[in-house]
Parts: structure tokens; sequence; C-alpha cells
């Protein structure tokens, strides 16, 4: 991976710990999810005219991506509904990588190596440890399990999906704007199917935040499909969820926050995911 992409990368996974920090407003899972869908479909409508338009085969990639973006966020949310976010979070989040780099070796026969795919190992099982209580007495229960990991596929499935489709695009920018217009339009219809227009009432106040936070997720996620583009999928997926480590100490040196020597542990295990994938 080239160093300007590994950096840039890098600054996609602070801005998404950023926007993490930002929606702490108060609403539910299912609000806030919904605010920062539509802020980040509003903005991307407005940059449309500014970006060229991608290629007529990449289409269908964006239809579908849009389709797995929305996926993932219902699945998310029924499984926070079913369990604590620190048994859903590091399942979700932290088994994507290693599903992308399994199916980018074997069914995108990207070249990796064994110290690569330690890399992604590495930050994989930190995210994990990050977020989850070791030795905790309760269960998972089964449906927050059974989504959490459906939540997992949809995130590796639509990191595929945008990796493939970018690259065929023409234009990562156009690729990217033209699916968060989709993804916003779909949330739109999910979220005021389930709450109607009392769903508008309540994220009112929470606009500028809601801005700030869809900008700051648009970005890092602009930077994800263009670094598609020009490396392993399964690396520049796996990288991103370094963002875990940056929300740590933003948690930890800003909100003052305590971190245990398992959170600690889990982000120098990350760190050296980070190192080994520039070695």
């Amino acid at each position: 991976m080239d160093l300007i992409v590994f950096l840039a990368v890098l600054a996609g996974a602070a801005m998404h710990a950023g926007w993490n920090a930002l929606v702490k407003t108060g609403l539910d899972r299912t609000t806030s999810i919904f605010l920062l869908a539509v802020m980040q479909g509003l903005i991307s409508l407005a940059l449309l005219p500014f970006f060229a338009i991608p290629l007529a085969a990449s289409w269908p990639w964006i239809a579908v991506s849009a389709l797995l973006h929305t996926g993932y966020k219902i699945f998310l949310i029924r499984a926070y509904e079913h369990g604590d976010l620190s048994q859903v979070y590091p399942l979700a989040r932290g088994s994507a990588p290693l599903i992308v780099a399994l199916a980018g070796i074997f069914v995108l026969a990207e070249g990796m190596t064994a110290m690569k795919f330690a890399a992604v190992c590495a930050i994989g099982l930190g995210v994990m440890l990050m977020s989850s209580k070791l030795g905790a007495a309760e269960v998972m229960p089964r449906k927050a399990l059974l989504f959490a990991l459906g939540a997992a596929l949809f995130t590796a499935s639509y990191t595929l999906v945008d990796g493939v489709g970018a690259r065929i695009s023409g234009t990562a920018s156009g690729f990217t704007l033209w699916m968060f217009v989709g993804d916003g339009i779909l949330m739109t219809i999910y979220a005021l199917s389930l709450r109607g227009r009392g769903l508008l009432a309540a994220v009112r106040g929470n606009i500028g935040s809601g801005v700030a936070a869809g900008a700051l997720s648009l970005g890092s996620y602009w930077i994800a499909i263009w670094a598609f583009t020009l490396a392993p999928i399964a690396l520049v997926a796996a990288l991103r969820e370094s963002s875990v480590l940056f929300a740590m100490l933003i948690a930890v040196f800003w909100l003052g926050e305590k971190a245990n020597m398992q959170r600690w542990f889990a982000a120098v295990l990350i760190l050296a995911g980070i190192v080994l994938m520039r070695l």
C-alpha cells in the first residue's frame, strides 16, 4: 500500500471516530442512524454536479451497495435492540476485516503475504477486544448474536461490492456520492415506515450535529472507496477499522474516560497491525 494511501486511510479512520463522538446526542439508535444517513445523502446530492457520472457498468454495483449499506444499518439497529453495545459492536465490526480478507484471497484473487494477513487479524482481534467484556457473566442473546453476525456480513459484502464497483466506475467520487444518495433514500423510507412523522420532530433539534457527523462519515468512507481503487480491499478495510483506536484516544484524552488494561492491550494489537501493514 502506497504511503499516501496509507496515511489517507488512517485520516479517514480518525474522521470515523470523530463522527461517532459527535452523535452522542441522546437520540435512540434508529433516529441517530437515520439522521446520519439523511445528512450523508443530502450532502452527496449537493456535490453530485461537481463530479463525473459513473460508467454504465457500475450502476448495478451502486444499487447493490446502497441496499447493502441500508441492510447493515437495519441489522445493526436490530442487534442493539437485543444486545448491549459492548457485545454487538466488537462482533459486527471486528469480524468483518477477516471475512473481507478471505474473500479477497479466494474470490478476488488479491495477493496477500502472511505478514499482511497477520496485520488484518491483529487489527480485527484488537477491535473485538477494544469493546468487549472478557469474563462477563451475561451470555449474548441469540437474536443479538444473529443480527450482529448479519451486520458483519453486510459490512464485508458492501466493502467488497464498493471495492469492485469503484474500480469499474471510472470515478470513485461519483460512485461514492450516488451510493450515499441511494442509501439516504432507502433509510428514509425504512425509518419513516417505522416512526412516521414523529421521527422528523425527533431530529429537529439535532440538525447541526447531524450535518457535522454526516460530513465526517461521508468523508471517511469516501477516502476508503478511493483507496479501494489503489490498494488491496482487505488491507484498506482492516486499516479503516483502526478508527476504534482513535475513538479510545478521544475518550481518554478528550472526554476524560478511563481505559482498563484490556483496552490498552487492544490498542497495542491494533497498533501492531498498523505497523505490520507498513513493513
